[in-house]
């Protein structure tokens, strides 16, 4: 179902892809998968989400974007699973959680499009990362904080005290 949902998702802000881009609606499922499934789940979630996409849809295009977005949400499925799993079940520890893997899938899709420019920082530097990764992804990482902790609460309310 998640998969799906990434998968959907996007055609919901697409088509405005300024805004798609902003919002990152395939990143609200696979966290949520991660938090809910586990890190195997949410890993492999986050992995084929964006290949699916851009093998049946090109969007993304699958190089760089494709294969860079697989690792970086795979990361995010991965991250919350597991710090999920070792972390305390309270509520302000899904925000710890849901940070740390934000800010690793971010610096996993960084590495991963710094790889896909040949390693060459005039095609894509620390600049250009802050603008893409960053300042680019407010919109979203304001909407990731609001709505993947309300989620998890709601969907595990026996769980999170």
């Amino acid at each position: 179902m998640l998969l799906s949902l990434a998968y959907v998702l996007p055609f919901l802000t697409g088509q405005i892809p300024e805004i798609g881009k902003m919002l990152c609606p395939m990143h609200l499922p696979v966290m949520l998968c991660g938090f809910i499934c586990g890190w195997p789940w949410g890993a492999a979630i986050g992995f084929l989400a964006p290949l699916m996409r851009s093998l049946t849809l090109s969007v993304p295009p699958i190089y760089p974007k494709g294969i860079c977005m697989a690792l970086e949400l795979m990361t995010y499925g991965l991250m919350c699973g597991i710090f999920d799993k070792i972390l305390p079940k309270k509520r302000g520890f899904i925000y710890v959680t849901l940070l740390i893997s934000m800010v690793c899938g971010r610096l996993v899709w960084g590495a991963a499009r710094f790889v896909c420019t040949g390693l060459d920082v005039t095609k894509f530097g620390l600049s250009m990362f802050m603008a893409d990764g960053v300042i680019g992804a407010i919109p979203g990482i304001i909407a990731q904080i609001v709505l993947v902790p309300v989620a998890v609460m709601l969907i595990n309310k026996k769980e999170y005290r």
